[in-house]
């Protein structure tokens, strides 16, 4: 077994809490505000919002992994929690607080294990710095994605 870090980052969007969750439930379209996320691919068609079942491709800094998400909880508009069940040991949630009508934080918590061929090359404290700053650039992205309108150009009812 290798070595698990935990990742916590928020950041405040100027939308509805429905909004914000109509675009974070489109997991496919999740590389285009997580760097690191080459492809999120549904394998699980049977939900009509969130699939059960997806799978991941990470690239960053010449390695690869590839790894398939369980959704083990989903209280709409709230929260969402997963975990993989193959590929990459990882685990996280999201969740949704409605601040006012129009103002959502968004807390998202990511634990992965740091592969055993790779703890010796990385040093947890800078790695781990690394990938929070990165986490926050993403979510960040993703505020600026709802606050650019994409919930109403992929056709959501509010």
């Amino acid at each position: 077994m290798g070595r698990w870090l935990e990742h916590t980052v928020i950041s405040q969007i100027k939308a509805p809490v429905n909004e914000v969750w109509f675009v974070w439930s489109d997991l496919e379209a999740m590389p285009l505000w997580m760097s690191w996320i080459e492809s999120v691919k549904t394998l699980d068609a049977t939900e009509t919002t969130l699939p059960d079942l997806t799978e991941w491709t990470l690239a960053a800094n010449g390695f690869r992994f590839k790894w398939k998400a369980q959704i083990n909880e989903r209280i709409e508009a709230e929260r969402l929690q997963w975990e993989s069940i193959g590929g990459l040991p990882t685990k996280g949630s999201v969740r949704f607080y409605s601040e006012e009508d129009n103002l959502t934080s968004v807390k998202l918590t990511v634990s992965y294990e740091l592969p055993k061929v790779l703890a010796p090359l990385m040093e947890a404290n800078i790695l781990g710095g690394m990938v929070t700053k990165e986490l926050q650039a993403n979510i960040n992205r993703f505020r600026d994605l709802v606050e650019s309108g994409y919930a109403t150009n992929k056709g959501n009812n509010q």
